[in-house]
């Protein structure tokens, strides 16, 4: 079996990898060459679209930034959709809308094709060492069948229900990340201006009740000043504000995450975009006038 790989960022090269690893015959894409030359030394063979990807492949998976790359990938001039053949199984493993996933699912299946929306959670160190956490909307035998390929990528693989639930889990993820990061900041810029060295309450803490694996990751990014991007703050605002228009599609409101997208907001206008959303530190820090450390 032939599976192509269309996307080689920070998550999608690190996957790509592993599927290797594992044993699986790659075809990769990306518009970054630098990033598929990498992958074809792993092992890879390369090919110049998706369409080409597609008639090489009986499995894609897609790995991109937001909704219109993944439409445009799929559904666009020499997209997935127009090299693949009947049968072929599309798992879009970015973070998209729901309602997207449910748009392009509803144009493949009129090509005979099928489709997963099969986010991921973790960032870029648990994308290379193949212990991600994915999320799985579709077809139940769909999934059953195409799990040991997510699996190669992967630490846990979980069904969550028809087509779109991957993505709706994936964005219930992106809340409860950002709003611990956000109740890190808080914390750890408290402890900073009361003269409580934050490294040692960090300590104190993990093991209680208030540690977490966010805590965990991103506590000692920030005491290290490292905002190298594992997962930038420019993508968490993408994932918010798909999660605020699902909220008020379905008539729900969600004022923590509303009220945490406006700092990274103002993050993304002070030109941190392109940090790591542990640097909603900063945010918290510029109110204090103090730096944690």
């Amino acid at each position: 079996m032939k599976i192509g790989f269309i996307g080689l960022g920070i998550m999608g090269k690190p996957m790509s990898k592993n599927l290797l690893k594992a044993g699986y015959s790659l075809v990769v894409c990306d518009k970054n060459q630098s990033a598929v030359d990498e992958v074809v030394a792993a092992g890879a063979q390369s090919a110049v679209n998706a369409k080409e990807v597609a008639k090489l492949c009986d499995v894609i998976i897609t790995m991109l930034p937001n909704s219109p790359h993944v439409k445009e990938v799929v559904l666009g001039e020499d997209g997935i959709i127009d090299g693949a053949k009947s049968g072929t199984t599309i798992i879009d493993m970015s973070s998209i809308a729901p309602l997207a996933s449910r748009e392009i699912h509803d144009e493949v299946v009129k090509k005979g094709l099928a489709m997963l929306d099969a986010p991921v959670s973790g960032g870029e160190p648990k994308a290379i060492d193949g212990t991600l956490s994915v999320m799985v909307g579709g077809d139940k035998a769909i999934f059953d069948k195409h799990y040991d390929i997510m699996k190669a990528m992967a630490g846990s693989v979980v069904y969550t229900g028809e087509i779109g639930a991957g993505n709706v889990t994936k964005l219930a993820n992106q809340v409860i990340v950002a709003l611990n990061i956000a109740a890190m900041s808080e914390a750890l810029v408290l402890a900073t201006k009361a003269g409580v060295n934050p490294e040692l309450v960090y300590q104190a803490i993990r093991g209680g009740l208030a540690g977490s694996t966010v805590l965990d990751a991103k506590a000692p990014m920030v005491l290290n000043r490292n905002f190298k991007p594992g997962f930038r703050i420019d993508l968490h605002i993408k994932d918010l504000q798909n999660a605020l228009d699902t909220s008020h599609g379905v008539g729900t409101s969600l004022p923590l995450t509303a009220s945490v997208m406006e700092m990274m907001q103002a993050l993304k206008t002070d030109g941190l975009g392109d940090c790591d959303h542990s640097a909603l530190a900063r945010y918290y820090e510029s109110l204090a006038k103090i730096e944690i450390k």
